[in-house]
């Protein structure tokens, strides 16, 4: 079977006659086939150049014809423009076009505006569409190749939205973004509307309703010297933190969504990069800005539900305080355990305090919060890769308690926007515990902190203001 495909402007008279020609051929070859493209003259040179980059041809005017050759195992073969292909028609099938000028002419006008026609229905049905948009920072994280088809489980998001993702990774390969994307594109969901991919901030979070922010990076430093290597790593990277979500910040304020949703993952610095997102986007409640403490809470249920020996799930309303990737506190005054079979045995709903059950009071201070600190760092050693999976469900549990109507009883921590609550320092985002309803967070009022804990704190909120202070001069010296 003879295949080809003939594409033009849709005001172009020799592809008007080339379009009647081929309908021609069709009508009485029954080996023949024609696939026609019709565009706007808007669309056509940008079309024509890329088509021709791609497949190594030379061709500069409407229309252009190409034979297919797949079925041989080979890539399309030019033929030409209009003459080209009636001169190939007329040697192979003894078939010619007599139209006239002016039926020529007629029929492009036609063309033109049914083409014109068809785009306005278009932009009116994708006018219709109303998806969410999500976006995704620094998407060549391994976080987030688990993070997306995650995005479309049930129950993340209320009634089941059309999404529109955004994937960005400055200064990353294209290429490698286009892989994600093509690979999300293959898993057919349903609600996936569109994926886009960016490399530079020239389009960032436009339109945003929810940003997951992954970024960790850290810049090398030279030298042997291992106490000016710290520093160096230290001040670079907050200068580089700085510098991006200072960016971020101003970006999200003008693009998007005015009820956004930010979430801020990651192993370093995120109450800082939270901080300064909300520094540089006044415009938006600072409500919407969190940062991501569950994944260091489902690591410290993880350790008390094996000390206790059962599921991690059975473990409950761990909370942690301060500097969620630094100095900070697990506090397990209200954990509860389920299915615990000790003295007290009662059904599925019953539960008992987790520091009744565990007698080790010393493992509690030491062991524990050595096994919690160092999680993160024990499995990279015996994966050798990042912790993407347990940080994906940090995220996923945070999502799902915002838009799904979590019940005020379900404790979550977070880093937040501290307004003096429990005599923590104003304007310093910590992590504390804070129920989800109707969308919106509010901080647990019921949490007793003794003295001991306070002092736990105020190291935790004495470090954040140094973070705070060093972004200020890192900021001051490259200015």
């Amino acid at each position: 079977m003879a295949k080809f495909v003939l594409a033009g402007k849709a005001n172009c008279p020799y592809f008007a006659k080339a379009e009647l020609l081929a309908d021609l051929l069709q009508r009485s070859l029954p080996k023949f086939s024609i696939h026609t493209l019709c565009m706007h003259p808007d669309e056509w040179q940008q079309w024509l150049e890329t088509t021709c980059k791609e497949n190594g041809w030379q061709h500069e005017h409407s229309p252009m014809i190409w034979r297919e050759l797949i079925n041989r195992g080979g890539k399309g073969m030019l033929l030409g423009g209009f003459s080209d292909f009636l001169e190939h028609v007329q040697a192979y099938y003894g078939i010619t076009s007599d139209m006239t000028t002016e039926l020529m002419m007629k029929i492009a006008t036609e063309n033109l505006l049914t083409r014109e026609l068809c785009m306005k229905e278009e932009v009116y049905h994708q006018s219709l569409i109303k998806p969410l948009h999500i976006w995704i920072s620094s998407a060549l994280n391994p976080t987030c190749y688990i993070l997306i088809p995650q995005l479309f489980a049930p129950g993340v998001f209320r009634d089941a939205p059309t999404i529109s993702l955004h994937l960005l990774d400055v200064g990353a390969i294209e290429e490698d973004l286009q892989g994600v994307r093509m690979e999300t594109e293959d898993l057919a969901l349903p609600q996936l509307h569109k994926v886009t991919v960016y490399t530079e901030l020239d389009q960032a979070f436009q339109q945003a309703h929810f940003i997951i922010l992954l970024d960790d990076s850290w810049p090398e430093c030279g030298g042997e010297d291992e106490e000016e290597i710290k520093v160096c790593s230290s001040n670079g990277s907050v200068r580089k933190v700085s510098e991006r979500y200072q960016q971020y910040g101003r970006l999200i304020d003008e693009r998007a969504h005015k009820n956004v949703a930010v979430i801020v993952a990651g192993n370093s610095l995120v109450n800082l990069k939270c901080s300064l997102l909300l520094e540089n986007a006044p415009s938006v409640d600072s409500g919407r800005f969190v940062g991501v403490a569950t994944q260091l809470e489902y690591e410290a249920r993880a350790h008390i539900a094996q000390k206790l020996s059962v599921k991690t799930a059975d473990v409950t309303d761990v909370i942690v305080w301060g500097n969620i990737s630094g100095s900070s506190h697990v506090d397990l005054q209200r954990a509860k355990v389920f299915q615990y079979e000790g003295a007290i045995w009662g059904p599925s709903d019953f539960s008992q305090p987790v520091l009744k059950m565990i007698y080790d009071r010393k493992w509690l201070q030491t062991d524990f919060l050595n096994l919690v600190s160092s999680q993160r760092a024990t499995v990279a050693s015996k994966s050798q890769r990042t912790t993407a999976i347990s940080a994906t469900n940090g995220i996923i549990a945070v999502l799902k308690a915002w838009n799904c109507n979590s019940s005020a009883e379900e404790v979550l921590s977070l880093g937040i926007l501290s307004t003096g609550q429990y005599n923590l320092p104003a304007g310093v985002v910590f992590s504390m515990p804070v129920s989800f309803q109707d969308g919106r967070w509010s901080v647990l009022s019921d949490v007793i902190i003794g003295d001991e804990m306070r002092a736990k704190l105020q190291i935790a909120a004495d470090q954040l203001r140094e973070e705070k202070e060093l972004a200020s001069r890192t900021r001051k010296d490259t200015a």
